[in-house]
């Protein structure tokens, strides 16, 4: 089978299903894995998917954003690991960022330190907060309805009237050339603003967020360490020339 073939049927493989597996494109091509491994590598480079453990998956838009209720759908189990790692690193009279989304949402359960302080432009958050007796500042702002976030220049405002120990930053987008990314331009400012404010920065990424890129950037890969639980070893190596990678397990 010709090059361009298997492109086309791998690309409207993952036009069907969105993720496609290895050993699917394996059968649908009658193809070497090593020739389907070459033709990922370069259909990547293209920019037409972005290779993913055991297989590829299509790119997102670059401002598409899904509503918090479809973002709490998605990889649930990976959330809730990397939320209860993330809360560990957190001790005793720490003055925290808590960023609006849902990885950040799960760390809150886990939370054990005392005599800490959050501050959080989350408006889900706060109700989990509360129940844990933690103090907390809420910034002001616009509320953002698809996001439940706090944004914009009251918001921004608001926010530098702290600074923290550890701030924890949700993103859509991790990549290697482009950095931490976010669809929203208000928010990128929001999630950029509470890093330079804090001694430690920590940005929680599932597998999915790697090798994506969207429209607007937060920060280099540099500025944060990355809390992730993608197990890709060759992925991994590659960000770790660029940033501290935890991964949880």
């Amino acid at each position: 089978m010709l090059t361009p073939e298997r492109h086309r049927i791998i690309l409207q493989l993952l036009q069907e299903k969105e993720v496609v597996k290895l050993h699917e494109l394996v059968e649908a091509t009658q193809c070497s894995e090593s020739t389907i491994r070459r033709d990922l590598s370069q259909l990547e480079k293209e920019k037409k998917l972005k290779r993913v453990h055991g297989g590829a998956a299509l790119l997102q838009q670059k401002r598409e954003e899904l509503s918090v209720f479809e973002k709490s759908t998605k990889n649930i189990h990976e959330k809730q690991l990397i939320g209860k790692y993330a809360a560990s690193l957190i001790q005793d009279g720490d003055c925290i960022y808590l960023d609006a989304g849902t990885t950040t949402l799960q760390m809150i359960p886990y939370i054990e330190a005392e005599n800490i302080v959050v501050v959080t432009n989350g408006i889900m958050h706060i109700e989990a907060l509360l129940e844990k007796d933690i103090p907390t500042y809420l910034v002001g702002g616009f509320i953002k309805k698809k996001t439940n976030a706090l944004i914009g220049r009251g918001a921004i405002h608001s926010l530098q009237q702290y600074s923290f120990d550890k701030c924890f930053i949700g993103v859509n987008g991790v990549h290697i050339d482009f950095g931490y990314t976010t669809p929203d331009p208000e928010e990128a400012y929001m999630k950029q603003t509470a890093i330079h404010l804090s001694r430690q920065a920590f940005v929680l990424a599932d597998h999915s967020k790697l090798n994506e890129s969207t429209f607007a950037k937060i920060a280099e890969l540099r500025e944060a360490t990355m809390i992730t639980n993608e197990t890709d070893e060759e992925l991994l190596a590659m960000y770790e020339t660029k940033t501290t990678v935890e991964v949880v397990k």
